[in-house]
């Protein structure tokens, strides 16, 4: 019983100083590691997202997650309707965050002009 005490003990005085500095360090790096691979990305894809989403107006062609392309038709504070293929019965409404990628008309027409 003695060695199994006397084990612990010196195991006890083991931790103290340098081991936990270094532990510590080892730490706040996989914390820092983490942030710049995992979170930092993340929030920079949610703001690109946002201002995206803020610029979204009538008229502009939008493809959604699902990989429709159509023409927002009207824009409300979380939802859109939004106008598919050629029929002008087929408008759905749908949330903001379905929308994947915006080209705004003016966009369109540059385009049309580079490649003439």
């Amino acid at each position: 019983m003695d060695i199994l005490l006397t084990g612990a003990a010196g195991a006890a005085q083991g931790l103290g100083g340098t081991g936990t500095i270094v532990t510590v360090i080892y730490i706040v790096a996989i914390v820092a590691f983490l942030y710049f691979i995992m979170i930092r990305p993340q929030r920079k894809e949610q703001n690109r997202m946002k201002e995206m989403l803020s610029s979204l107006d009538v008229g502009d062609s939008v493809c959604t997650t699902s990989g429709f392309y159509g023409i927002v038709i009207d824009v409300t504070d979380d939802t859109v309707i939004v106008e598919f293929g050629n029929n002008k019965n087929c408008r759905i409404p749908m949330k903001k965050e379905a929308i994947v990628q915006i080209e705004k008309p003016e966009e369109a027409s540059d385009t049309d002009k580079k490649k003439k």
